[in-house]
């Protein structure tokens, strides 16, 4: 049983974490995780993370925190809401995915575990620790989920009881804490992501073929065309998808953010196809150089935006 001391020091931490405004923050021990480690093993054996390489280097760090900050004792998980107050104007345009409507939460969420690091050191002494948050190998569901903010769901998403539209972040330090207890899944027999996904990337409760998923053409698959047998598939999604987190019931009634980074521009949510079709250099660093569909680049974006955009009679090598 932990002492009250370090029950206290978790106390101070989530609390100030709520100030910064994160949703929730649990705290987890820094050990190896083996169960993930087979899932993530046979996963990757199937071939289900595609062209997505960087899966499989890294498997040390990736399933052992203690390797990326040696003497680690504590995964300190946080979550930070990032559902748009408004979305995109016109249905029949190419969509983008809610997360990625503003700043990219790389910046902004690190921008808060820095400051609270910062203050755990202030709090409690000189501190090892690292932030993270999406941007090394950590698996940062299977964390957030040992800290007991939600539940890995059919989606294989973080689910929360007020929704999933969280970006996850970490710091890994050397601070013993109170650990906290994963809670029980609360899916049960709903299969709605399952049955909504419409290039059957959920294979399975809790498995996701990656090179199958939406996201992954329009994001990870570069310099290349998207196959011909996923032509009218992808519902005008052209960068990321958003299918099995909007039919999910924990989410019909989720609050939005109130981070205002993560506010879009008007004028995004306002294109119409014309003016998609028509994007240039310009307009692309003008609208999302802040924002994490830089990632995807310009042509890649514009070869996604022709493929979402095709009708049945149309030839999608015809005009590339």
């Amino acid at each position: 049983m932990a002492t009250p001391d370090l029950a206290n020091r978790s106390a101070i931490i989530k609390t100030e974490a709520l100030r910064l405004g994160f949703h929730a923050c649990g705290m987890s021990k820094a050990d190896f995780l083996e169960q993930e480690s087979s899932f993530l093993e046979k996963w990757l054996a199937d071939g289900m993370h595609g062209q997505m390489h960087y899966m499989a280097r890294n498997m040390d760090k990736r399933t052992d925190p203690r390797i990326l900050v040696p003497g680690a004792k504590t995964v300190i998980s946080v979550l930070l809401n990032y559902l748009p107050q408004k979305t995109q104007v016109q249905t029949d345009v190419p969509k983008v995915s809610k997360y990625a409507y503003g700043t990219d939460y790389h910046t902004v969420v690190k921008d808060k575990l820095y400051l609270l690091l910062e203050f755990m050191r202030a709090q409690f002494g000189q501190i090892n620790g690292r932030v993270f948050s999406d941007s090394a190998p950590v698996l940062e569901k299977a964390w957030a989920a040992r800290a007991g903010l939600g539940w890995i769901g059919k989606n294989s998403n973080l689910i929360t009881t007020d929704g999933s539209f969280f970006f996850i972040g970490e710091i890994i330090c050397d601070l013993e804490l109170e650990y906290d207890a994963p809670i029980e899944e609360k899916c049960a027999n709903c299969r709605r992501c399952i049955v909504s996904c419409p290039t059957k990337a959920i294979e399975s409760a809790g498995v996701v073929n990656g090179s199958k998923c939406i996201s992954y053409f329009t994001i990870e698959l570069r310099n290349t065309e998207l196959p011909d047998s996923y032509k009218h598939k992808f519902q005008n999604w052209a960068f990321g998808c958003d299918i099995c987190q909007d039919v999910c019931p924990y989410n019909f009634r989720m609050l939005p953010s109130t981070e205002k980074r993560f506010e879009p521009l008007d004028e995004m949510l306002e294109m119409d196809k014309n003016k998609w079709e028509q994007l240039d250099e310009t307009d692309f660093e003008r609208l999302f150089a802040h924002t994490p569909i830089t990632r995807a680049g310009l042509e890649n974006l514009k070869r996604n935006i022709r493929f979402v955009l095709l009708k049945p009679s149309d030839d999608y090598n015809k005009d590339a």
